[in-house]
């Protein structure tokens, strides 16, 4: 069977592959194709040659000495020369593998005379290494599909005229036509047309977005009904689609430490067979028994099998929505047992409204919002912007400040028309000295405002809950995982935002750094702690969380400092990562516990004399490829490339 080191290096082989551009990467492809058909058919080719020399052996059709069978002899020696090769290198490198063992076993099986048992026992790995390659060849493939979805020819509008150009001569600023039915090729600008366009890959989003001059289209998505002219912005790698490939990419280059434990453990398995088929020598002093033992021992279920599991996970997830920067985040979040969730643009949709807005005695409507608006129209903040959009929406003048300065998770503090405005929570007007009324707000979120350091009023924005949060709150709860909410708003606003979701655990007014605060305290302690957030505020918590988990839609920031990023912001897409993660885990572990255990048994009944040469060989061939196929339950279905033509529309050149 293949070892330890082969296997591995089977599943990480296409990562050469993956160094180049999206376009380019189909460049080569063809000639890859034809290379690994060439291979594929060689090692059938020598399959059929020892298969064919074992029945010469078993009919005795040349045996011109006694004792040695010369077709035999010779026909594992060549048949077996990938094992025996494969074996002498790792002895050059000091490693303990079942080539090695199998090198051994098919030694001792010519040196007793079993000249069939060697054969068949070659053939049967043989035939297994084919058939694990086939396997591990469709994990490599899981990222060419997504590679396939970008177009190979573009139609370009060069010199009046449409002409078919491959996607890697495009440049930037030129205008692709993008028909009806076909994929999107760039990321870019719509200078021409209207359509709808389905950007699920992109976005999550399952409606089609409706498409006009100025609005913005990315690579890889599937322009439905009329014609598009599009300003090329990004090609390659450049584009969204192109670094989301890149992401998955990165992921698979990494080894999560269950993948280390695997090849630890497949070599201890190795030194358990052969240390016990010296014990099975001592004490029965059977030959036939002692070959049975090394024979019938596998590690390449688990060698294999777990980088094809991991591989699988992160490209079923990906298709899910959610980009995996590493396989110790896929393990993490495997064994996940707190979540903590941010509200503002992770439960909610980010875009709060004012509800409210309560004046002071003898201070207007108006000039309550024209200060706090003033004081907000630098903040980037979606409590900020939303007092913003009703100035504007009430026709209210709002001053630029000529001063502003902006304290994280507290509010601002400007200087607008030569007075000082602040507009923020509770803890700034204390850290700033500034009294408050005694009262308490309606449900949402109280900014209270100040101007020359005289309390004017406060303005309630309450933000809306997506529509995905609570099912996704449930379905995380019912994996018995808990759910914590942080946030910096009020504890009311907080509570009733939890009481929708049916969370129980909440910490309201907290800042940034007591967010990371309580979450370093969970990990500390040994828990294995989620962080899904998308604003600015989130970064450090996202960082010092054990996965760190950012909305697609959030801030370049907060997408950077974590450690898995949704594509979009479906809560649910969470949920699905963290059941393939689950199911990961669970398919390592069935690999594990199997492999050891049919080790063992198989082991004491080859000890014993109950299992042949031949009979431990099939044991060994068909369990390992059980353990491999299981693996393969994760791996992402092949996606028709097949995209139905609907009626075209004649494009103005």
């Amino acid at each position: 069977m293949a070892a330890t080191h082969d296997t591995t290096t089977r599943v990480h082989e296409y990562e050469m592959h993956l160094d180049h551009l999206p376009q380019q990467h189909h460049e080569g492809h063809d000639h890859e194709d034809g290379h690994e058909h060439a291979f594929e058919l060689a090692e059938v080719l020598r399959v059929l040659f020892v298969a064919l020399a074992a029945a010469a052996v078993w009919f005795h059709l040349w045996e011109p000495f006694h004792r040695v069978s010369v077709i035999g002899l010779a026909a594992t020696l060549i048949g077996g020369y990938p094992i025996f090769k494969e074996a002498f290198e790792n002895i050059v490198e000091r490693r303990m593998t079942m080539e090695l063992s199998m090198t051994i076993a098919l030694v001792s099986a010519l040196a007793i005379g079993e000249f069939f048992t060697a054969l068949v026992i070659t053939a049967f790995v043989l035939g297994a290494e084919i058939l694990e390659g086939l396997t591990v060849g469709r994990g490599r493939r899981a990222i060419q599909d997504m590679l396939d979805f970008l177009p190979q020819v573009a139609s370009v509008l060069r010199n009046g005229q449409i002409v078919e150009a491959p996607t890697q001569t495009i440049l930037p600023g030129e205008i692709v036509v993008i028909r009806p039915g076909s994929r999107i090729p760039v990321d870019g600008q719509v200078v021409q047309g209207h359509s709808f366009v389905e950007e699920a890959a992109i976005t999550g989003e399952p409606m089609p977005s409706e498409k006009s001059a100025g609005k913005e289209v990315f690579a890889g998505t599937i322009n439905q009904a009329g014609s598009l002219q599009v300003r090329a912005d990004r090609l390659g790698k450049e584009t969204t689609f192109g670094k989301i490939i890149e992401a998955v990419e990165k992921a698979e280059h990494s080894r999560a430490p269950i993948q280390k434990m695997a090849d630890r453990l497949a070599g201890y398995l190795v030194y358990f067979a052969l240390g016990a088929a010296v014990l099975t020598f001592l004490i029965t002093h059977n030959i036939r028994s002692t070959i049975s033992v090394i024979i019938v021992a596998g590690a390449c279920g688990i060698a294999a099998g777990t980088p094809l599991a991991i591989l699988g996970a992160i490209g079923r997830a990906a298709r899910h929505g959610s980009i995996i920067k590493g396989g110790i985040y896929l393990e993490a979040l495997g064994q996940l047992n707190t979540v903590f969730l941010d509200k503002t643009g992770t439960l909610t949709f980010g875009m709060p409204l004012v509800t409210d807005v309560n004046p002071a005695p003898g201070v207007t409507e108006s000039a309550l919002i024209e200060a706090a608006a003033s004081a907000e129209s630098s903040s980037e903040h979606p409590l900020g912007r939303a007092i913003v959009r009703l100035a504007e929406q009430r026709s209210i003048p709002v001053p630029q400040p000529t001063h502003f300065e902006y304290r994280i998770g507290r509010g601002v503090r400007a200087e607008v028309e030569g007075e000082e405005t602040v507009a923020g929570n509770r803890q700034l007007f204390t850290e700033l000295r500034l009294r408050l009324p005694e009262h308490s707000a309606a449900e949402g979120t109280e900014i209270f405002v100040a101007r020359n350091g005289k309390y004017i009023g406060s303005v309630v924005v309450a933000d809306q809950l997506r529509p995905g949060s609570a099912s996704a709150v449930k379905a995380v709860q019912e994996m018995k995982i808990d759910v914590v909410l942080l946030t910096g708003d009020t504890r009311k606003t907080a509570e009733a935002v939890a009481g929708q979701l049916g969370i129980r655990n909440v910490h309201a007014n907290l800042l940034p750094e007591q967010k990371t605060a309580h979450i370093a305290e969970q990990v500390r302690e040994g828990r294995v702690v989620a962080m899904l957030g998308d604003g600015i505020n989130d970064a450090p918590a996202l960082s010092e969380a054990t996965v760190g988990v950012a909305m697609g839609a959030g801030t370049d920031v907060a997408r950077e400092s974590a450690d898995v990023v949704l594509i979009g912001n479906d809560l649910m897409k969470f949920v699905e990562t963290v059941r393939v993660a689950k199911s990961c885990r669970s398919i390592i572990l069935q690999n594990f516990y199997g492999t050891l255990i049919v080790d063992t048994v198989g082991i004491g009944l080859a000890a014993a004399g109950y299992l042949n040469p031949l009979l431990a060989a099939f044991i060994h061939v068909a369990s390992e490829l059980t353990f491999i196929l299981n693996s393969t339950r994760l791996l992402p279905p092949r996606e028709s490339q097949h995209v139905s033509i609907r009626d075209e529309v004649p494009v103005a050149s």
